[in-house]
């Protein structure tokens, strides 16, 4: 049965070749007078996409200031520093150039701006609710987190190894640039973790025990099957552009929450299981994500067998005739493999970690600590469930 819901995507999608020159005249309809320019490491200079943005800015007069440095895994220092500047600049538009680290860091900064007597790592500890947000908008160089039109950010306390995530409606970007040649640039495997970043967005809302509805279910299978296409394609063809839009597209659609709408919310236990491993490691999180799938995936799949087994079907086109189990299984592996075929881990071994019982006793702590001690809609998990997890996953 089909749930309620409520489906809100406000976000203005330009998408395209050159569409970063169009920057300035958008920014323009917010009104902005001072905009922060959030951006992270040297690809955007090189590319010349930095320039291109500011000079865009200046044919329209809107003055602006630069915050660079936005790491993976992005910092909760950063995130004050972007604070600091932008009372002493008085700003009010936040611009992210970049992927969803530097989206994720504007978006906690547009939050500290609107509310400059808060704390803003208190929304990341849901120790309250946001009431405000400066405005945002996005030019996007990486397919993946699908930061650009969702609610959601994630940063990373780094002095206390913490990893938190918050979602609030007040931070979808207003718009999004979207020119999928600025993608091409990216080394293999950082496109490749997007592409399972990508799809774990759209996996994390199918695997449910809460209700579904068929429209909902063949858009996700659709938006997984094309970027599974074409995250193979990237793997030796980088500079394919229909390849890149495809993918870039997907990021989008897969974490606006359209591939969740009549479900029960989703799961999203693995990105939680993530996110202590993103925190105590500093892993690439597409890469974590795939680390730890298959382990979550066959402890909790005798919960959720019919949706393992449309998934083995219908998105990795198993045509195994057997039990229930035998068919699910085969579609774990069927992912194991297109995993390793575009250069993606299995387990925290080939991920490069090698954590010792207690670091995982620490991790799965914090992990419930954050779930309010339990969490999941295919197995509702508790603190032991998830020990064994980080256990099989090792």
């Amino acid at each position: 049965m089909a749930h309620n819901f409520e489906f809100y995507a406000p976000t203005k999608v330009i998408f395209g070749k050159d569409t970063e020159k169009q920057v300035g005249q958008q920014v323009k309809l917010y009104g902005a007078s001072h905009v922060l320019i959030v951006y992270g490491g040297g690809s955007i200079i090189r590319s010349g996409l930095l320039d291109k943005v500011k000079e865009s800015l200046q044919n329209e007069a809107i003055a602006f200031t630069e915050l660079g440095g936005v790491v993976p895994n992005p910092h909760l220092d950063k995130v004050y520093e972007g604070i600091r500047i932008g009372k002493g600049k008085k700003t009010d538009f936040l611009l992210a150039v970049g992927g969803g680290s530097v989206i994720d860091t504007a978006k906690a900064i547009a939050y500290g701006l609107a509310e400059p007597d808060k704390d803003v790592w208190e929304l990341y500890e849901h120790a309250r609710t946001a009431k405000k947000c400066l405005p945002i908008a996005c030019v996007l160089t990486i397919a993946a987190a699908g930061s650009e039109t969702s609610k959601s950010s994630v940063i990373t306390d780094e002095k206390n190894g913490l990893k938190r995530s918050y979602g609030s409606n007040l931070a979808r970007p207003v718009f999004a640039i979207m020119n999928p040649q600025y993608t091409m640039t990216l080394p293999d495997y950082q496109t490749e973790s997007g592409c399972v970043d990508i799809m774990m967005h759209t996996m994390e809302r199918y695997f449910t025990n809460g209700g579904n509805m068929e429209i909902t279910d063949s858009l996700a299978e659709g938006l997984l099957r094309t970027v599974m296409k074409n995250a193979i394609l990237l793997h030796t063809d980088p500079q394919n552009y229909e390849a890149r839009a495809e993918v870039m597209w997907a990021g989008s659609l897969s974490h606006n929450d359209l591939t969740g709408c009549g479900n029960d919310g989703g799961d999203f236990m693995s990105h939680k299981l993530e996110h202590e491993m993103g925190g105590m490691f500093d892993v690439t999180h597409g890469a974590g994500l795939a680390a730890v799938w298959p382990s979550w995936a066959r402890y909790v799949k005798s919960d959720c067998l019919h949706r393992f087994v449309r998934y083995a079907r219908n998105v990795m086109g198993v045509q195994l005739e057997g039990t229930d189990e035998e068919i699910a299984e085969a579609g774990i592996r069927a992912m194991e493999d297109f995993y390793h075929q575009i250069g993606m881990p299995t387990n925290m071994k080939e991920l490069g970690i090698e954590p010792t019982d207690e670091q995982i006793h620490e991790m799965a702590v914090s992990c419930m600590a954050v779930c309010g001690g339990k969490g999941g809609s295919a197995k509702v998990l508790k603190l032991e469930d998830v020990e064994k997890i980080y256990h099989m996953a090792k």
